[in-house]
């Protein structure tokens, strides 16, 4: 079993294309927050400085893609310190209407900083410790691309598809954008402390063995012994290796993944409660439904209603 692919689809991650871009200097955005999604941004033409909330500051250039992850507001614009007005304000200023391409400032239009800016869902409570092992931002640069030839091809694969005008390009560049999250979630975790022990985790043969189980049948009364003797380790040692790469216990891990898979099966209105209990791994609907609550803060059949 792919690991990987189950986390990415159980969290039900999605591609957006939200706008593409003509700016002309002067010019700036405030990006506002965005829960549970990552936003990226992929500089065609021109260039452009990010500005994180934590004071952190990057600039783009052509090729460039910068993938702003937890939803994080943050800043573009054509240099530091630039007055950057709230998205709401520009789109409304631009009388920009969801189709075509943003048009902003007064510059000249060839030196435009041409973008494609998207964003990737995940599902309303969707939590994992890949998630939250994301850095501030992860970025893309030509050295990045060199590096990973899969990933250069989608991201110019992504530009030339945007900008082409062609019946269903931007749904094509959604779909792209999931493809081009994953890549570069490869690439990072090669370059990032937090997110290499995830990698090490998923490659380690043991430790890889045990998430593999887990994922492939989480309703199974897993305990620590059991999995232990499952892939050939002391308890003791599994224990504490298991927490060192996943920065959470293996019983502390099932019963996060199990909530999990019970949000992606709620979504399925053909799945009762009592089934979804059954198929998560717990001893009666009740036992769910007090786990489920102490996670999310309210019971499954108030959440399948607030879906509907």
């Amino acid at each position: 079993m792919d690991v990987l692919n189950d986390i990415l689809d159980t969290l039900d991650l999605k591609g957006a294309l939200y706008f593409r871009t003509d700016f002309c200097a002067p010019w700036g955005v405030t990006v506002p927050e965005l829960q549970q999604a990552a936003r990226f941004h992929l500089v065609v033409q021109g260039n452009c400085h990010v500005t994180f909330p934590s004071g952190a500051e990057i600039d783009l250039g052509p090729g460039d893609l910068v993938l702003i992850p937890k939803g994080r507001s943050h800043i573009l614009s054509d240099k530091s310190g630039a007055h950057a007005p709230p998205l709401e304000t520009v789109l409304e200023r631009a009388g920009f209407a969801g189709q075509g391409v943003l048009v902003w400032g007064e510059g000249s239009a060839h030196a435009a900083t041409q973008m494609v800016c998207g964003h990737l869902s995940f599902r309303g409570g969707a939590d994992h410790p890949l998630l939250r092992a994301l850095p501030e931002y992860m970025l893309a640069s030509a050295a990045t691309r060199a590096r990973t030839p899969l990933l250069d091809e989608m991201l110019r694969l992504v530009a030339r598809t945007v900008f082409s005008g062609e019946i269903g390009s931007d749904a094509a560049v959604t779909r792209l954008s999931e493809i081009v999250f994953i890549e570069l979630l490869r690439a990072g975790i090669a370059e990032d402390p937090q997110l290499g022990t995830m990698l090490e985790a998923l490659r380690d043969k043991q430790i890889g063995r045990a998430l593999e189980l887990i994922h492939a049948n989480p309703a199974r009364p897993w305990t620590v012994e059991h999995l232990a003797a499952e892939i050939g380790m002391s308890r003791s040692r599994f224990a504490d290796r298991f927490s060192s790469l996943m920065g959470v216990g293996p019983m502390a891990y099932l019963a996060d993944w199990r909530l999990q898979k019970a949000l992606a099966l709620l979504d399925d209105s053909r799945c009762s409660v009592q089934q979804v209990a059954t198929q998560t791994g717990y001893q009666s609907p009740a036992a769910f439904t007090r786990a489920f609550a102490g996670k999310f803060g309210l019971p499954p059949t108030e959440y399948r209603r607030a879906l509907a």
